[in-house]
């Protein structure tokens, strides 16, 4: 991955991002300068200035370090989550600089490599992250680009090698055709980013055309039943790659795992939940696609810890469960309810939820209600809006008013909560499993509320 050799300064606008910063790392470690620029300190730009990457929260030009003002040795790559009015991005566009998105940058990388490309609206973070372990684990020499933060290496970016490079296929602005994948999967193609695609099938399209970029057809792995040439991925059906005998023994799955060429007996799997056995049984697909010895797998699943809010025990207690997960779909909530259901079965849930864009939530609304419907009690967050303006009529309290009216199930509480009074209302309620769940900021507020929740019980 020498492709940018002759580059000495690389700059980020939007580096804390948990994209922009796995990039960052990698040009870190390549001995280049970074700096870059983000709207908020977090704990990810604490990292990456102890890394050494030199990082301001104003965007003021005066403050951008000198050498990195010149168009001739600077790179600079940005979001597409930044505003196009953006100080920064202007100023480049303004010096001649040569402006790249993300997905660009990963797009030459892959060129130089065999890229491992995990696409898919749900699952992509938790199955790449999966698959890097893997193939660390059996000794195969990879650069790993996560979307998450690995609990088994505390970090995004996974390095040991170039031989490989494993890499989450983002369809987010159609990201993801930017890259030249030799080994590919989809997991899902339910519609999202109908803020980007103008309809389902719009969407549904762009999976396809990623479908095109791989070399040939069973160097794609996806799930079974999806429109799409290549092998197929199951836990419930007969397919290529199919979880076969699947129980639950301590917390864990174990199952066989059926391929193309043989059946692996007994490998316990420890993230709760269909999806997250779904993911497993797609990782280890694609790591046997390839090369992986299959003899070092067993133990490399098991070994695996998971990813940072990603059905994330926080507490885990006879009287108080405290979980935090980073679902944002309707999709999403359905596979965190059926997981958390059958670890709990017989206790009430309830989930705090932060809606994640107001075109996501206008576009799903309904599917939102009856996910939400299924806790037993669901508290809102307003919405966060991100990249984007509030919509009229689209709020957390609208969503909430849709719950109401179902029929088939109503959660006992549906209410409207600040992030302020959040602590509060938790500590005085008497629900044993606590679900803090969505895509935006309230990832923040976890670890007050273990501190506050710990301290009680």
């Amino acid at each position: 991955m020498n492709r940018f050799k002759d580059i000495s300064n690389f700059y980020f606008i939007g580096i804390g991002g948990i994209g922009m910063s796995a990039l960052a790392r990698y040009f870190i470690l390549q001995g280049k300068a970074v700096a870059g620029y983000d709207k908020t300190p977090s704990a990810i730009t604490k990292e990456l200035q102890q890394e050494g990457a030199a990082i301001i929260f104003t965007e003021d030009i005066a403050l951008i370090p000198s050498h990195f003002k010149s168009p001739k040795n600077t790179c600079v790559i940005y979001t597409p989550a930044i505003p196009k009015d953006s100080t920064l991005l202007s100023y480049f566009k303004k010096e001649g600089f040569t402006l790249n998105k993300r997905a660009e940058i990963l797009g030459q990388l892959s060129k130089d490599t065999t890229c491992l490309a995990v696409a898919g609206t749900h699952g992509k973070t938790t199955t790449a992250s999966i698959l890097a372990h893997l193939l660390v684990a059996s000794g195969a020499k990879i650069t790993a680009f996560l979307g998450g933060i690995s609990e088994n290496y505390q970090s995004n970016f996974i390095y040991t090698g170039t031989d490989l490079m494993v890499v989450e296929a983002d369809e987010f602005d159609r990201s993801f055709l930017q890259l030249h994948p030799d080994i590919g999967c989809i997991t899902s193609i339910d519609a999202d980013h109908l803020d980007i695609y103008k309809d389902s099938k719009q969407f549904e399209n762009t999976f396809e055309a990623f479908a095109k970029l791989l070399p040939e057809a069973n160097k794609l792995l996806h799930k079974k039943g999806l429109p799409f040439n290549g092998q197929t991925v199951s836990v419930t059906e007969p397919a290529d790659f199919q979880a076969l005998h699947t129980r639950i023994e301590n917390g864990h799955y174990v199952f066989d795992l059926k391929t193309p060429t043989n059946t692996l007996k007994n490998l316990r799997f420890a993230l709760p939940g269909q999806h997250n056995l779904f993911n497993a049984v797609t990782a280890l697909g694609m790591a046997i696609t390839a090369g992986s010895p299959t003899h070092s797998l067993s133990k490399a699943l098991y070994e695996f810890k998971g990813v940072k809010r990603r059905f994330s025990y926080k507490i885990k207690k006879e009287d108080c469960i405290l979980i935090d997960d980073y679902a944002h779909h309707p999709t999403e909530l359905n596979a965190l309810y059926q997981a958390v259901s059958e670890m709990y079965p017989k206790d009430e849930k309830l989930i705090v939820f932060q809606p994640h864009l107001f075109s996501r939530t206008r576009d799903f609304e309904s599917d939102f209600a009856k996910s939400l419907a299924q806790f037993d009690q669901v508290f809102l967050l307003d919405i966060y809006p991100a990249r984007e303006k509030p919509i009229p009529g689209v709020t957390s309290q609208s969503l909430i008013e849709k719950i109401r009216v179902l029929t088939d199930k109503t959660p006992k509480t549906v209410q409207l909560i600040t992030k302020e009074a959040l602590p509060e209302m938790l500590k005085k309620n008497t629900c044993k499993i606590i679900l803090l769940v969505g895509a935006g900021d309230i990832g923040e507020e976890v670890e007050k509320i273990t501190k506050i929740l710990t301290h009680e019980n």
